[in-house]
């Protein structure tokens, strides 16, 4: 047998159809299944309530704390506050559009006197949170000026405003996100505090 015709006889092995068919599939799946997910986690982040962001600390005791009263306000914030009666605490700011949204609630609110509302200050400069309370309205009975965040990282505040619901023995009964309603108040608010009021 001559060179010429050794050279022209392929000796790779045969290539299976099938297995070349199962491949490009498997080509082609890999980027569909990533994409089918990636929609499944947007249609849940679309259709999920940003308000309902389950909290752990929800059920457990208030974490330990000792604020300062904002610039101007004479009674400060801690945890040992939060004990023996139902009370709410939010977190505002000054820098905060969504709280200029809800603090004519808040004030709503305080003018009833159904429950005591204190104010987490979240990483504020003094000047500008006290200006911010006096030009609109202070319905905190206690306020504690969060200066550098850190008693927010440990109430576990993803955004400001949040609002927490506090049980008599100082458990954090209830945490909404956002800016609170007129229909959030009256709907989830203050039936949670007659609730917890009548244990």
């Amino acid at each position: 047998m001559s060179n010429e015709t050794v050279d022209s006889i392929d000796l790779s092995p045969p290539v299976d159809a099938t297995s070349k068919n199962h491949f490009i599939r498997a080509m082609f799946l890999v980027p569909l299944t990533v994409f089918g997910g990636l929609l499944l986690a947007l249609g849940w982040g679309l259709t999920s309530d940003p308000q309902n962001i389950p909290s752990p600390l929800v059920g457990k005791k208030v974490p330990s704390f000792e604020l300062p009263a904002v610039k101007g306000r004479t009674l400060g914030l801690s945890n040992t506050d939060l004990m023996g009666t139902v009370s709410l605490v939010n977190v505002f700011a000054s820098w905060c559009t969504a709280c200029e949204l809800e603090h004519p609630f808040l004030m709503d609110l305080a003018a009833t006197g159904t429950v005591p509302i204190h104010g987490l200050n979240y990483k504020d400069r003094p000047d500008d949170a006290a200006a911010w309370l006096n030009k609109r309205g202070d319905p905190y009975t206690r306020t504690g000026a969060d200066v550098s965040g850190r008693v927010g990282i440990d109430w576990g505040v993803y955004g400001v405003p949040e609002t927490f619901v506090i049980g008599p023995e100082g458990h954090i009964a209830y945490k909404h996100v956002g800016p609170l309603t007129p229909e959030t108040i009256q709907n989830t608010i203050i039936p949670l505090v007659q609730s917890l009021s009548t244990k």
